[in-house]
């Protein structure tokens, strides 16, 4: 309320700033609307009227004034600590000593076509009128403005080639960062450079990758959204959609809304102007667009401007930067007793001097506002022009040889290069604290308050400060925000805003064809690859002994699997093999019982109680093939397997030799089994076994049988098993054992029509024809089987062969011994050969 008066007295009250003014001509450009003489010059162009109405322009008339209206109370606030700064410095002894400053303060009515006509009025030295005179000339040191950022470029590549300096308190586009374009142009506040960094450094903060984005169409909103979405870009953030528009263009902004109505993304940067962004946030409340997290800018984030009935509606919760808020000591007072000795002269003095009071009954319904100056602290950018002002001021001190006792040379002429040259040097501290000076690109250090947009009880939009980002810190101390005190858009609890939701552990991002990085689908990971993080774009693969769980966040060790005696297959084959144990001993029992019996001596009861015991052993090898493989184990295994069951087939092949020897022998004139008695029956069997262990040592010697981790067959587990070491020697040894058994079936096979009432040659040929049976098919059996059904086979074979043999060459004769004893005599034998011979 109290600006509102402030500016109504003062652009309607000719006199209200009449010792600081010396010429004012309303709605003329080319005349200062605030101005005051001194030893040197500040020149100031400020928007305190945010419109212009041109008049037309027929060529019929002279031209009228241009008209300006709508009061920023920004900017005028701005002008107001301008002059505030340069009273304070005219009466410092420090600074300028008995020199004094005066301005010229313009007022480009937002028009760069006004702005224009202001900057050349500036350089060209426009003469000033006092009353009805003007005279002498009037030279500018430097200029502080333009406020925004457009009209800063327009107005430094003006006045660049001049080389006179423009310090702007609150053009931020980084493209005037840019000094052979702008060599001339300084500013006491940050670029934007670091503004669009930290904005995309919230979106992250916060988990936000999927996001809108509005700019201005013009250099500001142009160069901060391009370093916001390179920033974004790097950030793992997708940009949904990038919009830009101007308030002049009604039907571009129409189109910007809808593309926000139509957005998927809950959260929207916002780098405009004010301007801009009051133009958006109407048609937003006209479209019923609310819920919107908005991310905002120093430019709008804190601007009066922008409170309306609805605004909150639209922007509550908006979360952004804004210029730090500083309280300048005595400008508030100043600002006040200005206003106040003017519009309302309760006081005044006489001819001589005293002082005295006058009637103000007629201000009495205006004296409740006198102590209400609340809004002067809350203002944010008068602080950056306050540094400016003093920045020129520093910057001439050094130029005129100011001397604290002696003063300054007023006389010296100062090319305006030396004041930009000088304005590079500068370093000082305010009286509110800050150091001001400028970095090789002529901005300040980026400091800014994360204001949030909240309402009091009253229901009175408050901007409150929930965090800082200041670029002078260490890196990871830079960007604080306390977001407890966050209020959020609609009051809800912090929106999310993704593409796609994340990607739990165990799976990765796979990015949707044809859309941004951040839309994705979650693919489970392949069976030995694991992600134990949210939003891996990659597995692992995890180490050659380990595999991934179920979940596939989480590498294991690789179940390792042998044939156990503890799994039913294990137990099966251990049970088969005891049982074979079990009938050979009984046999072996019954035959030992049963000794004498004919049965038994028939064809060498040595031979026969050997065989016993071969297959015996055979039964018992079985048994090293389960368990877990050691290296005595494998060394074991295949050995004992190849000699017990040379030494069985040895004694079957003995076997068939005596009955085809006792054939011949019983020929006349024959004498054949002097040649193959007991004696030279033992030797062959010694000797064809004594063959197999000389085998086996050789395979033990060169390339013995060792434990072996397969981890071919199987991905997900580890095969434990025996290598064989040597291959020549495991089908060395298993040749060895089928060439005895081929002999063996042949000689039975040649020996099974022998006239005999017990011929034993054809249940050897019978036994035979299953052992090659066996071991033939479990050649290809044994190849393709993997892991320990390979083991499995290999016991198989052995227990097959073993049953084979015990039943068709044993359990004839068992037979007959306990229910056909009758049959047990040399008669019966012997009696059907007698028969046939007859």
């Amino acid at each position: 309320m109290l600006i509102f008066l402030h500016t109504l007295l003062l652009f309607h009250c000719p006199d209200a700033y009449a010792k600081h003014t010396l010429c004012r001509m309303m709605g003329d450009p080319t005349y200062p609307l605030l101005s005051k003489e001194g030893d040197i010059s500040i020149g100031a162009i400020f928007a305190i009227h945010s419109k212009l109405t041109l008049p037309s322009f027929e060529f019929t008339e002279k031209p009228k004034f241009l008209t300006c209206s709508s009061v920023n109370l920004q900017d005028f606030r701005g002008a107001q600590t301008m002059i505030f700064a340069i009273d304070e410095i005219n009466k410092s002894n420090l600074l300028l000593p008995n020199v004094s400053i005066g301005y010229r303060i313009y007022d480009s009515c937002g028009s760069r076509l006004s702005s224009m006509s202001a900057i050349m009025a500036l350089m060209n030295g426009q003469e000033i009128a006092e009353g009805d005179k003007c005279n002498g000339h009037y030279f500018t040191n430097a200029v502080i403005g333009e406020p925004q950022s457009s009209a800063s470029v327009i107005l430094s590549r003006t006045t660049g080639p001049f080389k006179i300096p423009v310090i702007s308190p609150s053009a931020t586009c980084e493209c005037l960062s840019n000094r052979k374009d702008y060599p001339s142009f300084f500013r006491t506040i940050a670029s934007d450079y670091h503004q669009s960094r930290a904005l995309a450094y919230i979106v992250k903060h916060f988990g936000w990758t999927w996001v809108g984005a509005v700019n201005s169409d013009n250099d500001y909103g142009n160069y901060g959204m391009a370093i916001f979405t390179d920033t974004a870009e790097k950030e793992g953030i997708c940009v949904e959609y990038s919009v830009k528009f101007l308030r002049t263009d009604p039907e571009k902004l129409r189109r910007v809304v809808e593309t926000v109505k139509l957005g998927t993304a809950k959260v929207v940067v916002a780098f405009m102007t004010s301007f801009e962004m009051y133009s958006l946030l109407e048609q937003l409340n006209i479209q019923n667009i609310t819920g919107l997290q908005i991310i905002g800018v120093e430019a709008w984030m804190t601007s009066s401007s922008m409170i309306a009935p609805y605004s909150f509606r639209v922007l509550g919760g908006s979360l952004g930067f804004a210029v730090r808020k500083i309280n300048i000591d005595g400008f508030s007072d100043y600002v006040i007793k200005a206003f106040w000795d003017t519009a309302f002269p309760c006081s005044q003095r006489d001819r001589n001097g005293s002082q005295y009071e006058v009637h103000c009954s007629r201000y009495q319904n205006l004296l409740a506002f006198k102590d209400n100056n609340e809004d002067v602290p809350e203002q944010r950018y008068p602080s950056n022009i306050y540094k400016a002002v003093y920045a020129v001021a520093y910057a001439l001190h050094s130029l005129l040889k100011c001397k604290e006792q002696e003063g300054c040379e007023k006389n010296l002429t100062i090319p305006p290069e030396q004041v930009i040259e000088a304005l590079k040097e500068i370093n000082f501290t305010v009286k509110f604290g800050d150091r001001v000076w400028f970095d090789n690109t002529g901005s300040t250090i980026a400091q800014y308050e994360v204001v949030n947009w909240q309402q009091d009880k009253n229901g009175s939009i408050q901007f409150k400060a929930v965090g800082y980002y200041d670029a002078s810190l260490p890196p990871d101390q830079r960007f604080v925000l306390n977001t407890e005190n966050i209020i959020w858009a609609g009051g809800q609890l912090q929106p999310r805003s993704v593409c796609s939701e994340s990607c739990p552990a165990g799976t990765r991002k796979a990015v949707q064809k044809g859309r941004p990085v951040c839309c994705y689908d979650c693919i489970p990971c392949a069976d030995g690859e694991i992600s134990n993080e949210t939003d891996s774009n990659n597995c692992m693969q995890c180490p050659g002994e380990f595999w991934s769980n179920a979940e596939k966040n989480k590498c294991v060790l690789k179940a390792v699997e042998f044939l156990s005696f503890t799994e039913v297959m294990g137990i099966v084959l251990v049970f088969f093999s005891l049982f074979g144990v079990g009938i050979t001993v009984l046999v072996t029992v019954l035959f030992y019982s049963k000794k004498d019996t004919p049965i038994v001596k028939a064809n060498n009861s040595e031979l026969s109680f050997l065989l016993l015991f071969s297959l015996t052993l055979c039964f018992l090898c079985s048994l090293t093939f389960i368990g877990r493989p050691t290296e005595w184990s494998c060394m074991l295994r295949h050995t004992a397997f190849g000699i017990t069951f040379v030494l069985c087939i040895s004694c079957v092949l003995g076997k068939t030799i005596v009955v085809l020897m006792a054939f011949k022998a019983t020929l006349p004139g024959s004498n054949v089994m002097k040649w193959f008695g007991p004696v030279q029956q033992r030797l062959s069997v010694l000797a064809f076994t004594l063959i197999q262990v000389l085998i086996c040592v050789l395979w033990l010697t060169i390339s013995p049988p060792f434990p072996y981790k397969n981890m071919i067959y199987y991905k997900e587990k580890i095969i434990l098993e025996c290598s064989l070491g040597s291959t020549v020697g495991f089908w060395a040894v298993l040749g060895y054992i089928g060439l005895l058994a081929l002999l063996c079936f042949i000689l039975a096979f040649l020996a099974r029509t022998l006239p005999d009432n017990f011929n034993e040659a054809k249940f050897i040929t019978f036994s035979m024809l299953i052992f090659c049976a066996v071991w033939i098919t479990f050649i290809p059996a044994y190849v393709s089987s993997p892991g320990k059904f390979t083991v499995a086979v290999e016991i198989f074979a052995i227990l097959a062969s073993s049953f084979a043999l015990l039943f068709c060459i044993f359990i004839p004769k068992c037979y007959i011994i306990l229910f056909k004893p009758e049959q047990n005599t040399k008669q019966h034998l012997m009696g059907k050969a007698q028969n046939k011979s007859y």
